[in-house]
């Protein structure tokens, strides 16, 4: 479940921007406040709560168990990933005519298929609203203390990571992790 929200929670830009045009229009009379729009608003609201609870759920896990590590190399990887999201977020927010039964049912048919495909495939560092919150994307790899061998993961951080510094991360997985900055090296 958690991994759902986390795919929600990659799309709060393009739900803000479909509920700000949503609302626009209503308020401009373009379209009519009927049983769909209705429907449309509130399954935006609703989204774009569930995609805060699940990104909040992520960044402030304290069950997750956070390692002390060593910084190897770390590159910035977050404009490789992001700008490719931008331009779905265009064609949602622009194009779609959500007052219409068969866009809205489009919608939620492209919806879903794109979150499948994210999260059968674990691609939750692809999020352009941790991007939007200030979070950069690193490739790291990284020795954690009292082992010799060296990993690698894709981290958040806001800030740079240094090399040959350390840090303590909390990894979900090789795709996803967090610098835990509750605790102080």
């Amino acid at each position: 479940m958690k991994d759902v929200l986390l795919f929600l929670s990659a799309f709060i830009p393009m739900y803000a921007l479909m509920l700000l045009k949503k609302i626009v229009e209503l308020l401009c009379k373009n379209i009519d406040f009927n049983f769909l729009n209705i429907l449309v608003l509130l399954l935006l609201l609703c989204l774009i709560i569930l995609g805060l609870i699940g990104i909040n759920l992520e960044i402030n896990n304290k069950k997750q168990k956070s390692l002390k590590v060593k910084i190897i190399s770390a590159e910035n990887i977050t404009d490789r990933h992001f700008l490719g999201y931008f331009s779905l977020f265009v064609l949602f927010a622009i194009t779609f005519d959500l007052s219409r039964v068969s866009m809205f049912l489009v919608f939620i048919v492209i919806i879903a298929m794109i979150g499948i495909v994210y999260v059968k495939n674990k691609l939750f560092y692809i999020n352009p609203f941790l991007n939007i919150l200030g979070y950069n994307f690193f490739s790291i790899e990284y020795q954690v203390y009292g082992e010799s061998k060296q990993r690698a993961t894709r981290i958040f951080y806001k800030g740079d990571i240094k090399i040959n510094k350390s840090y303590y991360i909390k990894v979900k997985d090789e795709n996803f992790s967090f610098v835990d900055k509750t605790k102080k090296i």
